[in-house]
């Protein structure tokens, strides 16, 4: 579940629009993405079925734009099995294992509030693009639909612009069922997470969890500090609310941080607490600043891939705390197939924790990788921005045994790409491509989109889409937090060209705000105010 561009020849913005299981941002998740650009080759046939639209699990309507805009001439279509063709000329590939993670962007928030700037290596701009809601067209079954749309990047020249691929599922139907949910919660108890804002909003929001889960799902508690100390079997819900209230109550904050012990006992109770057909899942609510026992990620590393593996238990990591071992609790969740978000405030952790986590104990796919071919006649370079440590081999697309992201329903994933398209550029530029298991029967399924030259010369500002917009935002005011500058021909890794200063960067978020009438947009803006100040 990683995302990494290698770029031989050049520079271009892709952006994922994601959103897998509980992201920072309601109906919309992460997953990690990876991505690389490397030597093509033919793509090998995909196997009965795969991404038929007779099979199970097609992807949904025939085209992927956002409801209730126009489809401009040259823009995405989408077919369901992608046609015979020559494969694209090497480093015209992209490829990554879907999975889209938000801790980056809330953690980058709570430092923001507290007047710091986030260390550079903290900000993963494919994170911050995740945080926010897409419109994205949504299938009819289990898989994706994809959308590829662009618009040419501001002041760069004519050459220079920025294309989305976005892909979603669908929601849940919260009239059908779902699987029962066997949860096992890791939660570090330690001396650190005495500060407010922890263990104190742990607490609450496990309280309300408790509440919101179904009689027929089960929980599990796990503590951690000097050593661990499993607080609650794993427990059926129905007549047992009470008693988990009461065992949440009574955590104390202690000592020093263990996580590995943590670790180790909470999936040896997620092991002996499994559920045939359940939704089996740890959820690690720590700062993930371990001091004692074991330390280093390997060993704790390899327990969770065990499991992962042998009995299909992801992690999921919620991220606590002004100091915060981002590094440590990516590398975790990215190891169990889960994702990680970051709560500092009660409204963050009720849209993780009763939003998000209780619709979202199913799949909508399995192994979910996409691919980006981008035609060489029309592309000059191409880079994606983020997802540096998501890669998967080019040649591993369509290789079923290699690992990819597991997606829950009503989610997105976006990528931002900078494309520099050829002098007189026509005809299509780049074809997308998600490839996904069906969550029930395992059988490989696949969705296209395209996208024509026609359709990425519109200007950014003010004739792109809205959400296409905040988009680029969140990825200029990510690569300007990381340090990182763009000059056509001389862009560093990740760079954007043509990049605002954060002045008007927080002047379009506004504008954007009031027109999305979003909470979520006016906070970026805020924040790219606090980053201002604190730059002085």
């Amino acid at each position: 579940m990683k995302l990494h561009t290698r770029t031989y020849r050049g520079t271009v913005v892709a952006l994922l629009a994601g959103g897998l299981l509980l992201t920072g941002c309601s109906g919309d998740g992460g997953g990690n993405a990876k991505a690389i650009n490397g030597p093509a080759r033919d793509a090998p046939g995909t196997g009965a079925g795969s991404g038929s639209s007779a099979g199970a699990g097609a992807a949904g309507p025939a085209d992927g734009v956002e409801r209730g805009e126009g489809q401009r001439e040259g823009e995405q279509k989408q077919d369901d099995q992608p046609e015979g063709r020559v494969a694209p000329e090497p480093d015209y590939l992209s490829t990554f294992a879907l999975d889209v993670d938000t801790a980056s962007y809330g953690y980058a928030l709570r430092t923001l509030g507290e007047g710091r700037l986030p260390d550079p290596g903290t900000v993963r701009p494919e994170e911050f693009v995740n945080s926010f809601r897409q419109e994205y067209e949504r299938p009819e079954g289990d898989g994706f639909s994809v959308t590829v749309d662009g618009a040419a990047a501001p002041g760069a020249g004519d050459d220079w612009s920025l294309m989305r691929v976005g892909l979603a599922t669908r929601p849940a139907d919260h009239k059908g069922e779902r699987p029962s949910a066997a949860l096992t919660f890791v939660i570090d108890i330690s001396g650190s997470m005495a500060e407010p804002g922890r263990l104190d909003l742990v607490k609450e929001s496990l309280g309300i969890l408790t509440d919101e889960l179904r009689d027929d799902d089960s929980i599990a508690l796990v503590t951690f500090s000097d050593e661990a100390e499993t607080r609650l079997r794993m427990t059926r819900v129905a007549d047992s609310r009470s008693r988990i209230h009461d065992v949440i109550e009574e955590l104390e904050p202690a000592e020093s941080t263990n996580l590995g012990a943590g670790i180790e006992t909470g999936y040896d109770e997620a092991v002996d607490g499994r559920r045939s057909g359940a939704t089996n899942r740890v959820v690690l609510l720590s700062d993930a600043l371990a001091n004692t026992g074991e330390t280093q990620a390997d060993s704790i590393l390899e327990r969770i891939e065990d499991e992962r593996t042998e009995h299909g238990i992801t992690l999921f990591g919620v991220g606590v705390g002004s100091d915060y071992g981002d590094a440590l609790m990516e590398e975790l969740a990215d190891k169990g197939d889960g994702h990680t978000t970051y709560v500092s405030d009660r409204e963050q952790a009720r849209k993780v924790f009763v939003d998000q986590l209780p619709m979202n104990v199913e799949l909508r796919a399995r192994d979910a990788k996409a691919q980006v071919a981008f035609d060489s006649d029309a592309v000059e370079r191409f880079r994606l921005i983020g997802y540096e440590n998501r890669a998967v081999a080019d040649e591993d697309f369509r290789d079923d045994r290699v690992d990819g992201g597991e997606v829950g329903p009503g989610h997105t994933v976006t990528a931002l790409y900078a494309v520099k398209l050829r002098p007189g550029a026509s005809g299509e530029v780049a074809k997308a491509t998600v490839r996904w298991l069906d969550p029930e029967t395992r059988a490989p399924r696949e969705r296209s989109g395209s996208i024509g030259a026609s359709a990425v010369d519109a200007r950014l500002w003010g004739d792109a889409k809205p959400r296409l917009q905040v988009t680029a935002v969140a990825a200029y005011f990510a690569e300007s937090l990381r340090g990182e500058s763009a000059d056509d021909d001389a862009m560093s890794y990740g760079g954007l060209p043509a990049a605002p200063d954060l002045g008007e960067l927080e002047e379009r978020a506004r504008t954007l705000a009031a027109s999305t009438e979003d909470g979520s947009v006016r906070e970026l803006a805020e924040a790219i105010s606090q980053a201002s100040r604190a730059r002085g």
